[in-house]
């Protein structure tokens, strides 16, 4: 079957919903319309599918958020049909359970394979590390920070030849103070229901266990009233946990110096109605895309101290780090940092600012990336 000029690349994910990995795919299929590609994604779908067609991309309806043997074996016949119909040369996996359909698809037709590891992945149980190595046999294999490409030598002894450290970016066209009109953040407020005249701390991420909103929460209830207002601002995970983090709230005493509004669409007006920005997740965090972005908006950042946050995050310079699931510590940092005359506040989101424009762009993201693409179509 003849196919267009223009080399494919496939993109495969679960789902095109919130999150980092579908944004990144977002921004990679922009590049790939914008620099000569075809960018294809495969997914199962979600609300960001007719952005990525606003973008230039194509995206192909696959189940591929199932876990069984038996979708495995289907996606990748269903992807080897795909790879030969719309004559892709590159499959790139961006999450573990379609990457094993995409590397056997790969195999069958001669498609190059890139996989992008995304995250820490746990090994809790026996047999989670061969799942997991999926992520490390691309024949280019794109580490999102030193942290995660010091792991994938580790654990699984991949020749340093073939990794990629390519740092996740932010789009500083958005993510600039000068692009937000006052009307936008007045907005967030008034529909946030968040007070006037107390300072405002913004956790921004799914309400899930290991993002550490609860122990926000514990460090809230250790500061002195009046209070900062904090913001926990994201979906909701699986299960119950955002119901516990209210009945927590209440415990706590700060039914009144909460909210958790949800997802929102206007992250950079969000960070600019926060005086901080926090990062408390609990487990070792494989990039941390929301730290740069605040730090994009000239927002100092408290990060938890472990993982790629001690990448992004300089201590005194651009923000803190504190000691992870430590609520004493984030409160100290809290107040520290709240205590700071206003100009030295500022001077540190500018310097945050100058780091993220300088090393954690898009637009360095996307040249990196296709970079990866060229070098294996030479």
């Amino acid at each position: 079957m003849s196919v267009p000029d223009r080399p494919a690349v496939l993109q495969v994910l679960p789902a095109l919903n919130a999150g980092g990995v579908e944004r990144g795919t977002l921004e990679i299929a922009a590049a790939l319309a914008e620099g000569g590609f075809r960018p294809l994604v495969a997914s199962a779908g979600g609300r960001l599918v007719p952005e990525l067609e606003r973008l230039g991309g194509r995206h192909l309806l696959l189940p591929l958020g199932g876990k069984s043997p038996a979708a495995l074996l289907r996606n990748a016949a269903a992807l080897e049909r795909l790879v030969r119909t719309e004559g892709v040369r590159i499959i790139h996996a961006r999450s573990r359970f379609p990457a094993w359909s995409a590397l056997l698809a790969a195999r069958r037709t001669g498609a190059r394979f890139v996989t992008t590891y995304h995250g820490t992945y746990n090994e809790g149980f026996p047999g989670k590390r061969l799942y997991n190595s999926v992520m490390a046999r691309g024949e280019r294999v794109i580490a999102v920070s030193h942290f995660i490409a010091e792991l994938i030598r580790a654990r699984h002894g991949t020749d340093p030849a073939r990794i990629r450290l390519i740092p996740r970016g932010v789009d500083v066209r958005a993510f600039d103070p000068a692009a937000v009109p006052p009307e936008r953040v007045a907005a967030l407020r008034a529909a946030w229901g968040v007070p006037e005249g107390r300072p405002v701390l913004l956790l921004p991420g799914r309400l899930t266990r290991w993002k550490g909103q609860g122990v926000l929460l514990e460090a809230l209830a250790r500061l002195p009233a009046p209070r900062p207002f904090a913001l926990l601002l994201g979906e909701a995970g699986r299960g119950a946990f955002a119901e516990e983090l209210r009945r927590r709230a209440v415990e706590l005493g700060l039914a009144g110096d909460v909210a958790m509004p949800g997802h929102s669409d206007d992250l950079p007006a969000a960070f600019l109605l926060a005086d901080l920005a926090l990062h408390c997740s609990t487990d070792a965090e494989a990039f941390g895309r929301t730290i740069v972005e605040a730090q994009a908006m000239a927002r100092p950042v408290i990060a938890a101290d472990l993982g790629a946050p001690r990448e992004t995050v300089r201590q005194g310079e651009t923000g803190w780090r504190v000691p992870p699931g430590n609520p004493a510590a984030l409160a100290a940092a809290i107040a520290h940092a709240l205590a700071l005359p206003p100009a030295e506040r500022a001077a540190i989101g500018a310097r945050a600012q100058a780091v993220v424009r300088a090393e954690y762009t898009t637009a360095a993201m996307q040249r990196a990336t296709l970079a990866v693409y060229r070098e294996l179509l030479a």
